[in-house]
């Protein structure tokens, strides 16, 4: 933590524009967290990409980050986002922000967000929500419970203070996200294993077909819109956003920990499982030369994951809570269970699941899976400066 003749020296809040101030953006998690055995430090070219006119979610979005110094320290970080795809399916005027990482101190936190929140006035904003980087697709929420545990893939990290600091800025809660975790050879009981038994001769369940892997991504994209569309917050990925998933799917996932489950042979469900890229990466420090990136191919092909994580699950929405509806999803779990026994995998994570969403929760309670973490949006409004 900084000396009291650090703290002395003017605080700075700088715009990111242009390759040195966005490294200085993206580096400095490693001087927050060089003490949290927990965190595990990103790919930084990744990060780069993220935050690069590459990522498709910039065709529909407004971006701007901010760094906060004192002197040549980099103390914190901010992003403010105006998504027109939100506010095109919404029409609330609401901003986002984002990428927030600060040392524990109440002066740079409130700088941070008076930044931020100004920005998003002078785009029409009226409130403001978050964290998102970048938006409910991406990693979203901020930890308020579960710092002793690394955060599986596309899951956020923080220190223990933010939930106040945040709290200090006006924030309150809007909602919370849960992850949940199991043992994959947690046996099912025996009531959920007749209800399958039961729907068998209906609901057909297979993996995805690599020979036809353009296809069923489309299905999975149909399944997704349909099953996710009444959820707080959803906002459709656009084409160019589930081709990069695609990408990512046909690059990092055995088909077989993709499903899509079938009713009269109609696509009505669908379940994708990812390795735990967390867990690979963790001890490369960000960096993939000179020989991370060796030990990240021997680990994807050779040794494998300990665990893994569902991060896109769901069932069309007529049969969301019906005896039916909790057979497809049961049904989806188990042969993906299957696998990850099969592939030494001792732990899935199934998140985010929204805390609201009884049903979904009770599915996933039902196979053994525990709350162990807690990722809270918060929202504020705006008013005049």
């Amino acid at each position: 933590m900084p000396n009291k003749d650090q703290n002395l020296e003017q605080l700075q809040i700088i715009p990111v524009s242009g390759s040195r101030l966005l490294r200085r953006f993206i580096d400095l998690p490693w001087t927050l967290y060089v003490d949290d055995p927990c965190w595990v430090p990103p790919l930084k070219f990744e990060r780069k990409w993220h935050l690069s006119a590459k990522n498709p979610y910039f065709d529909h979005a407004d971006f701007q980050a901010w760094i906060a110094c004192r002197g040549k320290r980099v103390v914190g970080r901010i992003s403010a986002q105006v998504d027109q795809l939100h506010l095109q399916r919404y029409n609330d005027a609401t901003g986002f922000f984002g990428f927030l990482e600060a040392e524990d101190s109440q002066e740079v936190f409130h700088a941070l967000f008076k930044t931020a929140e100004k920005w998003l006035r002078q785009q029409g904003m009226e409130r403001i929500r978050g964290p998102f980087s970048l938006s409910i697709n991406d990693e979203c929420g901020l930890l308020v419970e579960g710092f002793d545990s690394p955060p599986p893939i596309m899951l956020g990290h923080a220190l223990p203070y933010y939930g106040s600091r945040v709290e200090e800025q006006g924030f309150t809660k809007e909602q919370d996200l849960l992850a949940y975790r199991v043992a994959p050879e947690t046996p099912q009981p025996r009531h959920l294993e007749m209800l399958i038994k039961r729907s068998g001769r209906q609901v057909k369940v297979r993996p995805m077909r690599r020979d036809s892997f353009n296809e069923d991504l489309e299905i999975i994209r149909d399944i997704f819109e349909d099953a996710w569309s009444d959820n707080w917050g959803f906002i459709p990925f656009t084409p160019a956003e589930f081709a990069e998933l695609g990408k990512n799917l046909k690059l990092l996932v055995d088909v077989d920990f993709v499903r899509i489950a079938e009713v009269d042979g109609e696509p009505v469900g669908m379940m994708i499982a990812f390795p735990n890229l967390n867990e690979m990466i963790k001890d490369l420090n960000g960096r993939l030369l000179p020989f991370g990136w060796l030990k990240l191919l021997w680990r994807l092909k050779v040794t494998g994951a300990q665990s893994a994580r569902v991060p896109l699950m769901g069932v069309k929405h007529r049969y969301q809570g019906s005896r039916l509806g909790v057979a497809i999803a049961l049904m989806m779990i188990s042969p993906i269970h299957m696998k990850a026994r099969k592939e030494g995998i001792k732990e899935v994570d199934m998140s985010w699941i929204l805390e609201q969403n009884y049903a979904m929760r009770k599915i996933i309670e039902s196979v053994g899976s525990t709350l162990y973490k807690r990722y809270r949006i918060y929202q504020k409004e705006l008013g005049t400066e």
